[in-house]
């Protein structure tokens, strides 16, 4: 892994913890990825690269059971909560930083 570029293992770990299983694919020539098509939406994971750098502005959101839960996972994995669980228009929310950086929203009706 060139210096400054995420490291595709350890976000996979971390994406985990939403209950996503992920595949290690590779297209033609292409680089390795991980991808997950458990969902509606497919989600893959790329290695940062000159031409596609990490894309900091990118927000991810998850609707879960239990905003509660996945926090107490999170932090206990050690990932850093930007903002701990508390009551929002949308449910309970909180946001993660991802092992890239990228705020990740965690929202439950509970």
């Amino acid at each position: 892994m060139e210096s400054g570029h995420s490291d595709i293992h350890t976000a996979v770990k971390f994406y985990e913890c939403f209950g996503l299983k992920f595949e290690l694919h590779s297209h033609g020539e292409g680089p390795q990825h991980y991808a997950t098509f458990e969902t509606e939406v497919v989600f893959e994971i790329y290695p940062a690269t000159e031409r596609f750098p990490v894309t900091l502005g990118t927000r991810i959101g998850f609707e879960v059971e239990s905003c509660q839960t996945i926090s107490a996972l999170l932090i206990d994995k050690g990932y850093t909560a930007k903002s701990m669980p508390k009551d929002s228009p949308w449910g309970m929310r909180a946001v993660f930083s991802d092992p890239d950086g990228h705020s990740v929203e965690v929202v439950s009706s509970e």
